[in-house]
């Protein structure tokens, strides 16, 4: 399977709803690699590295978010992965 990098910007009610939380569980669950953190404009903003089909699993996920997120909008590149991360951190 192939490793690919995808980078996302999630906006809508992300931020004080366990969003950041919920993705580094998602992420970690499926054994990829990579952060989440919240920007200053009330999005998160995260970046996968792992199996493509992990990958597409988590992104899918993001799509709902945790029960009280309300997801409005996801922007993403996908690429091919560099290996860059060892671990799926929360960044602040």
């Amino acid at each position: 399977m192939a490793s690919i990098s995808a980078h996302i910007k999630i906006e809508g009610l992300v931020q004080g709803v366990g969003y950041r939380a919920f993705t580094a569980d998602t992420a970690r669950s499926l054994g990829l690699c990579g952060w989440v953190r919240n920007l200053l404009d009330g999005s998160v903003e995260a970046l996968f590295e792992g199996d493509e089909d992990k990958v597409q699993q988590a992104l899918n996920a993001c799509r709902t978010g945790p029960p009280r997120a309300r997801v409005e909008h996801i922007s993403m590149d996908i690429s091919h992965s560099e290996g860059e991360f060892r671990s799926f951190d929360i960044r602040y």
